[in-house]
């Protein structure tokens, strides 16, 4: 079986800055005019508003929750999953996409950020971690600095 469809996680703190959910649901709108579906957290905050954006432009947007209870989702996730073992789900958020973006970010996004990595699952960031690997500077995550460009950008790392 081939899936045609391609998955970007949106990945970010759930009490993000003003610029940071702006920024997020611009990311949203940009995954859904270009046909992608968005994975997330499920949650608030950069998860709900690239969600949001998402579904102001008619995308599909797929929830991964770290509880039991699908109405833990931000009223813009389609596609709630519960999985209900905290915040492990972060790796089940990783996996499930071919490309991630990371807006800002506390030490949940930073473990994504790491599986994704881990993987070889690229990661383009916005005003994200900075990781370093024995006081050398690690440049594997990409960085942008607009909506428009990290939405291309996860399009072209994803294979078929």
């Amino acid at each position: 079986m081939t899936v045609k469809n391609k998955f970007i996680a949106v990945i970010g703190n759930s009490k993000a800055s003003a610029q940071e959910i702006k920024l997020a649901e611009e990311i949203g709108r940009e995954i859904a005019k270009n046909g992608a579906i968005l994975v997330c957290g499920g949650l608030d905050g950069v998860m709900e508003a690239a969600c949001r954006g998402a579904v102001s432009e008619g995308g599909l947007t797929v929830g991964i929750l770290p509880g039991t209870d699908r109405k833990d989702a931000n009223e813009y996730v389609k596609i709630p999953v519960v999985t209900g073992i905290g915040y492990a789900r972060n790796i089940i958020v990783v996996k499930s996409a071919q490309a991630v973006i990371a807006i800002g970010g506390g030490y949940g996004t930073l473990t994504e950020v790491g599986f994704a990595l881990k993987n070889g699952i690229p990661v383009i960031g916005l005003g994200t971690w900075k990781i370093s690997n024995k006081d050398k500077p690690d440049d594997a995550i990409i960085r942008v600095d607009n909506a428009v460009d990290a939405v291309a950008m996860a399009l072209d790392m994803i294979s078929d």
